[in-house]
């Protein structure tokens, strides 16, 4: 008989969260804030100009187009490595941002960092051998919609879900979550941020959502949708755009540049692996 519980290897349809898509309107302000305080590294590949900036978390990334600020409704949770190294980083970035919304608040197991345009990322401590890697996007939802929203991506996508009374966890493939938390304070206003999703099982989720007149830009590989609703009876729940890519789309799985950022001129060893870890 086999001694292993393998359904705990069991991975959703959902296995990738990709990128989470804000626009900010400087990038100087941008490189200081991501790349110098956080301690990320800008992609070297992919949109190098001015008009857009992609900044690689482990396998995922976060999209910062130019333009008015965009804000979560939520927050994103970030595994960036050492504490110290992360505060000591944040102290030196303080005086470049000392004019912007740029604030942190430690907590037990994170630090709550505010980014100069007001958006919230908890920055966690590692965890199991993960040093880097987006590890969830938390949105904020009106009271009585978490469990419809679950019902949403068990019946959409097949999805492996969890939830209480008050929170929809939606699992991602092995150590991401999509997580809607019902709060009376939710903010009703959506300005067009967006995540990205890769999924295994691509097709029939469409199907699913364009027989409810959900989904838009069809592309090869990809699709998007925005409307999150009660599968039960078609009631709006949630509004943000979904950026779903099947995983023949060509940029699954591109391998991303991830630095050190601990590594400088002074102490700096030739060919020595830039991030463990990450996912």
């Amino acid at each position: 008989m086999n001694r292993f519980d393998y359904a705990r290897e069991d991975i959703g349809n959902l296995v990738l969260l990709e990128h989470v898509n804000l626009t900010m309107p400087d990038q100087r302000v941008a490189t200081a804030f991501f790349v110098s305080g956080l301690g990320l590294t800008r992609d070297p590949y992919l949109n190098t100009g001015v008009t857009n900036m992609w900044i690689n978390v482990g396998r995922s990334q976060l999209h910062l187009p130019h333009g008015e600020a965009q804000r979560l409704r939520g927050h994103v949770g970030l595994i960036l490595g050492e504490r110290d190294a992360l505060l000591k980083r944040l102290r030196d970035i303080q005086p470049v941002l000392s004019d912007t919304a740029f604030a942190w608040t430690e907590a037990e197991d994170r630090v709550q960092v505010t980014c100069p345009w007001g958006n919230r990322y908890d920055c966690l401590d590692p965890r199991a051998g993960i040093d880097l890697g987006i590890a969830y996007v938390q949105l904020d939802v009106p009271p009585g919609r978490a469990h419809a929203i679950a019902a949403f991506y068990r019946d959409m996508f097949d999805a492996t879900v969890q939830t209480n009374d008050t929170r929809a966890v939606i699992d991602i493939g092995s150590h991401q979550q999509l997580v809607y938390a019902e709060t009376p304070a939710a903010n009703p206003h959506y300005d067009g941020h967006h995540i990205q999703i890769y999924v295994a099982d691509f097709s029939r989720p469409y199907a699913r959502l364009a027989e409810r007149g959900l989904t838009y830009g069809e592309e090869a590989h990809q699709y998007r949708f925005r409307q999150i609703i009660d599968p039960a009876n078609g009631e709006p729940c949630f509004e943000l755009e979904h950026e779903i890519r099947s995983l023949r789309h060509p940029l699954y799985a591109r391998p991303l540049v991830n630095r050190n950022p601990e590594h400088s001129t002074r102490n700096f060893v030739a060919n020595e692996a830039s991030r463990r870890g990450a996912f």
